[in-house]
């Protein structure tokens, strides 16, 4: 007779009416509003140098001229992409990838060294953010100051305010789609047709559709796009670990937290260096207490550190009870250089090789890139035929196109049979043009008896000179096409 084990059995009870630890929360509730508290230091001072940065390079780059075109142009319509130097045409769509690639690449890389600090200093919603909740501080004070404007009844007062914030906000939210759309359309002539209210329907369209992109996020959405529809912030806990740069709380050196005068003696007390102000909380644009340990909803944007030292400063304690380090270097009070020799480990070195080698292979393509491609296609009308002195002939079109904004001037050869003759006149392209040609290829009587009913492999070569003040010089490099000969029986 076996014994059988009995089952273990989990008891359910019904919870109690009056149990207070159960509580409903609604997924489709109202989120609370976020109010920051305007902050300086540092850190306050760098995000503001990256807004001017950022922006003096967004708002200014359409309007910067380089020979005679717009620097950085789009060019849809013609289909052609300039960047300063450099013109692509939409077969060049390899480098986007490859440009992508990198991005991605230093995306693991940057992230796990140092974090989200993409999205604390340069990130286009934190730094439009930034913009809008200054404007909003301007005209409706600070955090205090707007809560209480908030609450208040509509009135006179209140009208204007809200009135003059979101003319603001709109200002800057159309000058932006208005910037964004001159860089696929020459933004001079963008500019003269908004001045004449002439401006086209697919314009007007997309400068209204960036700008109340722009009003919407840094207006309204703010730190709803960063915490829920931003990826990024779910790829940073698989991205980091406890050797990456986060914001970090010294739970050790500031619990237990509490309340106290600038005279007494915490120690005394029993309690930390943290005060319990919240005033990082206040300052915080995602509403977060970082105290609580890094969240995913962090933008590393290091407000709270600013208020923080600037509290510690008042109390006579020391800075950097909220600060930038590693959780290593927290939790074994490593110091700066400990924490930076931690910082090259294994998969940053990793990271870091793959980027270098794919940047250079990257700036290696563009550098060697052609200054000119071609097509060939044999004439449809006959794939062959037999001239005097029964010579075969075939006949060929070629498309030869113009990567560059100078003029240039091809020359053909082929090569694959003996005693191949080429007959094609040379071909001239002007900047950034095609050049059509029409190319014969003839093999004498006698070789061509040994080929019959044969189609033999040939190749198409094509060199370029330019054409600069009147003089003619060759380019370096050799375009090569194969193609094929057709010997009639």
């Amino acid at each position: 007779m076996t014994m059988t084990k009995p089952r273990r059995i989990i008891p359910i009870s019904a919870a109690s009416a009056t149990d207070d630890s159960a509580q409903y929360v609604s997924m489709y509730q109202k989120q609370a509003t976020i109010y920051p508290r305007a902050v300086k230091g540092w850190f306050a001072a760098w995000r503001w140098i990256f807004v001017w940065l950022t922006q003096l390079l967004f708002y200014g780059l359409p309007w910067l001229q380089w020979g005679g075109r717009q620097a950085v142009l789009f060019d849809l319509e013609a289909q052609r992409f300039y960047i300063f130097g450099l013109l692509l045409y939409p077969q060049d769509l390899i480098f986007l990838a490859a440009l992508l690639v990198l991005s991605a690449l230093a995306l693991f890389f940057f992230t796990a060294v140092a974090g989200r600090l993409w999205c604390g200093y340069t990130c286009p919603q934190t730094v439009y953010t930034e913009i809008f909740m200054w404007a909003e501080r301007v005209i409706e004070g600070d955090r205090i100051a707007r809560m209480r404007l908030d609450q208040a009844p509509w009135g006179v007062n209140k009208v204007l305010r809200k009135g003059a914030k979101q003319a603001v906000w709109l200002a800057i939210a159309l000058f932006t789609g208005f910037s964004f759309v001159g860089y696929f359309t020459p933004i001079r002539e963008l500019a003269a047709a908004a001045l004449a209210l002439d401006m086209s329907g697919w314009n007007a369209f997309w400068v209204l559709f960036y700008g109340a992109a722009t009003y919407g996020n840094a207006g309204f959405l703010r730190e709803q796009m960063c915490k829920y529809m931003c990826p990024y912030a779910r790829f940073q806990s698989a991205l980091i670990d406890k050797d990456s740069l986060v914001i970090a709380y010294d739970a050790g050196r500031g619990d237990p937290r509490g309340s106290r005068s600038k005279k007494a003696n915490a120690a005394a007390q029993g309690l930390g260096d943290c005060i319990d102000c919240t005033l990082c909380v206040q300052v915080c644009p995602t509403g977060i207490d970082i105290r609580n340990g890094l969240q995913n909803e962090c933008i590393g944007c290091a407000a709270c550190i600013d208020v923080c030292n600037d509290v510690m400063d008042k109390m006579g304690y020391p800075k950097g009870l909220i600060r930038y380090a590693t959780e290593n270097g927290v939790v074994h009070g490593w110091t700066r250089l400990q924490m930076f020799k931690r910082a090259l480990r294994p998969r940053v070195l990793i990271y870091g090789a793959v980027l270098s080698a794919a940047s250079i292979a990257f700036a290696a393509s563009v550098a060697m890139r052609s200054p000119f491609t071609f097509d060939v296609v044999k004439d449809r009308g006959a794939l062959a035929r037999v001239v005097e002195e029964g010579a075969v002939e075939n006949v060929y079109r070629i498309q030869i196109m113009n990567r560059t904004e100078v003029p240039q001037t091809y020359r053909v050869a082929a090569r694959g049979i003996d005693g191949l003759e080429v007959t094609a006149a040379p071909a001239s392209a002007g900047p950034a043009a095609v050049a059509p040609l029409t190319v014969s290829l003839r093999l004498p009587f006698a070789v061509s008896q040994t080929l019959a009913g044969r189609s033999v492999p040939v190749e198409f070569e094509v060199r370029a000179a330019q054409t600069r003040h009147g003089a003619t010089s060759e380019i370096p490099g050799l375009q090569v096409e194969k193609s094929t000969f057709f010997v009639p029986r």
